[in-house]
């Protein structure tokens, strides 16, 4: 068997840590890249060697090809894993790869070039016969004008794009405009090339696509789908194997279909064929991912090939171990992608700094993540922190033991989407498998409520109880070591007024003997016993009803509490908090002065200074977490002042334009 005897990770976090574990396993050294910014990050440390190649920007680190190749050959390098986004898709870095006689693990140029682009790609699988949807191409300008051409809604996408990113439907003509430019502009942001096309948008789609398998002899396989359906902004949420709509027919179509169009252009690694399915089991062509994949762990999980490992090993010059017939399905698996946003605040991204992280564990449990502890979560990257993966017997059982995983994934001192995932897989919709890529669009609000009702039900005498028992019984170590004891501990006041999720509650301590308390909140006593209280984690009873609640507390005295995955924001009232002295990010500190939501880049402004703007205008962009956020007025006004540039980096302290209302003008 031919193997790599070292290999350069050309990415970061989660996807770069799950290439080292198959490299190892493998017998193959690793190398690892880095940012200044992700100076303390999980595959720095799993890496056997590691290099710092810039500061902060992607355009000097992630996406550049010189320093990597430069790295590469400095390091001894005789192969280079791109794993998914960043370079992974282009046909340059590979060319700079052949140039220099180091391996890229990955597909040949002709294939990234014809199936990374989607216009060429569309015209390239029409030939063979493989159904698709009605498309146009062009120019802004040409797309405009033959728009009429595709009855609406339509899809405007980035010819180069993936991910999600460069994609928005059009429901009306006056809207195709605005759309226009902002696609081309984001496809040129994030993958270089502005070309953008149209085509029909598929109604109640299910997005399902095939894990395909190559090598440099002419053999290549399928592993089956994946069904990735639920998604949000196009970002794929929740990813499952095997589908549970396609027949036993349509699944060996599409599988056959995969496999054609990967024969025909020589496809030599792993890659993903990607197809619309229509109410009626119609499928269409969509594109083709000529990289791994972010889901590709459902597919191990179903198949038991580790997909990284083949890709190593074709890449090596090995003919493909895997033999189609070989391959079947075994069960059912459930991804989840865990982000760092707010689900109740129209999923903004939620960078900052964790006061608490854990990851379930369990039989048949999988988390790749880039972090196996509490870190700080930038802006500058793709908001995911991790994906869960889960396999059982049957769909029903998988789904299962992900809601009960769900439970245990902790994230403290950042918004994330657990509960919202919680919510989805709880939902009839998901659990009758009616489903389409609107989803999320049609069922959100019904999830967000659901949340709020179950929050509500269990009420905050609970997470309270938690809290204080916590508080009082928290063995310290080395000394006073948490903020309660820097502040003034638990004083001899047996009354404690705290501050809840916004709510104003006070706990009474009637009575402590050993482990067992009698405290009253609402007038109502309870008799509280506690079992066991670690760094960040309590386990008690109330009245007899066993609790387990996750605890931690940030540097200015704001404490989180998870108690059956349902998260609560506390503080105690009679102690000094040196966080109500700040204004919350991404606020104004009155409504003529914007402040930038979340850490970014200012990418547009629109506005000059003396210019007169109407309330919603948009004034300028900032980019933050792969998301375009736009900064609006709020009233009627006059730019007063905009002391930021396009392309600077800005913090949610920087004031990004003054205003002067001028209330309502006829």
């Amino acid at each position: 068997m031919k193997i790599f005897e070292k290999i350069l990770i050309a990415n970061r976090g989660e996807i770069a840590v799950r290439i080292i574990k198959s490299a190892k396993k493998l017998g193959i050294q690793t190398v690892a890249i880095y940012s200044e910014v992700d100076k303390d990050s999980l595959h720095i440390q799993k890496a056997d060697e590691a290099y710092c190649i810039g500061h902060r920007e992607l355009s000097e680190t992630y996406l550049n090809i010189e320093k990597i190749i430069k790295t590469a050959l400095d390091s001894g390098c005789d192969a280079i894993h791109p794993g998914y986004g960043f370079l992974a898709e282009n046909a340059g870095f590979v060319q700079a790869c052949d140039k220099e006689k180091i391996v890229f693990i990955g597909p040949h140029t002709k294939a990234i070039r014809l199936m990374g682009n989607k216009i060429e790609s569309r015209e390239f699988v029409s030939k063979l016969g493989i159904p698709m949807t009605q498309g146009i191409t062009g120019s802004p300008e040409e797309l405009l004008a033959k728009s009429g051409d595709i009855p609406y809604p339509i899809l405007v996408k980035a010819a180069a794009g993936g991910g999600g990113k460069g994609m928005r439907i059009v429901h009306n003509p006056d809207e195709l405009e605005g759309v226009l430019e902002t696609t081309a502009r984001e496809a040129k942001n994030y993958f270089g090339d502005g070309t953008i096309y149209i085509e029909k948008y598929v109604e109640e789609p299910r997005h399902i696509e095939f894990q395909i398998l190559g090598d440099n002899h002419g053999n290549v396989i399928h592993l089956f789908e994946r069904e990735c359906t639920i998604q949000r902004r196009y970002q794929k949420i929740i990813e499952e194997s095997p589908s549970p709509t396609l027949t036993a027919k349509i699944r060996t179509k599409m599988g056959d279909a995969a496999v054609k169009i990967s024969q025909e252009i020589g496809y030599n690694s792993a890659g993903t064929m990607e197809f619309l399915v229509d109410k009626d089991l119609n499928f269409y062509f969509l594109e083709m991912n000529t990289r791994i994949q972010v889901e590709h762990p459902v597919t191990e999980m179903v198949t038991g090939v580790d997909l990284v490992e083949e890709q190593i090993l074709v890449a090596a010059g090995n003919e493909l171990r895997l033999k189609q017939e070989s391959i079947s399905q075994n069960g059912h698996a459930i991804e989840c992608r865990v982000y760092a946003e707010d689900p109740e605040n129209n999923f903004l991204p939620s960078p900052g700094k964790m006061t608490f992280y854990k990851q379930p564990e369990g039989e048949n449990i999988r988390v790749d993540s880039g972090i196996e502890k509490a870190t700080e979560i930038h802006s500058f990257f793709d908001p995911m922190i991790a994906k869960m993966i889960v396999w059982g017997d049957t769909r029903e059982i998988a789904t299962e033991k992900s809601i009960a995983a769900l439970r245990e994934f902790i994230v403290h001192g950042i918004n994330t989407n657990i509960a919202y995932l919680l919510g989805m897989l709880k939902h009839q919709a998901f659990a009758k498998n009616q489903l389409s890529t609107k989803f999320c669009d049609e069922h959100t609000d019904d999830i967000l409520n659901d949340l709020k009702s179950e929050k509500d039900n269990q009420g905050i005498a609970f997470p309270l109880f938690a809290f204080t028992l916590h508080s009082l019984n928290l063995k310290r170590k080395n000394g006073l070591n948490n903020v309660w004891d820097r502040i003034g501990y638990w004083r001899s006041i047996m009354e404690i007024p705290f501050e809840i999720d916004g709510n104003l509650q006070t706990l009474v301590i009637n009575n402590i003997k050993n482990l067992g308390y009698f405290v009253s909140i609402d007038d109502k006593t309870h008799q509280l016993n506690l079992q066991e209280a670690g760094d960040h984690e309590v386990k008690f009873t109330v009245d007899d009803r066993f609790f387990k609640a996750y605890i931690s507390i940030d540097d200015k005295a704001m404490g989180w509490v998870t108690i059956d995955g349902i998260n609560y924001k506390l503080s105690r009232k009679d102690l000094l908090n040196e966080k109500d002295e700040f204004v919350s990010a991404g606020q104004s500190d009155n409504e003529s002065n914007l402040f930038a939501p979340m850490p970014g880049k200012v990418i547009k402004v629109y506005v000059k200074e003396g210019e007169k703007v109407k309330r919603g205008t948009v004034l300028l962009v900032v980019d933050a977490m792969k998301m375009e956020n736009n900064i609006t007025a709020v009233n009627n006004a006059v730019v007063k002042e905009i002391p930021v540039k396009e392309g600077e980096m800005v913090d949610t302290d920087v004031q990004l334009v003054y205003l002067e209302n001028i209330g309502n003008e006829d």
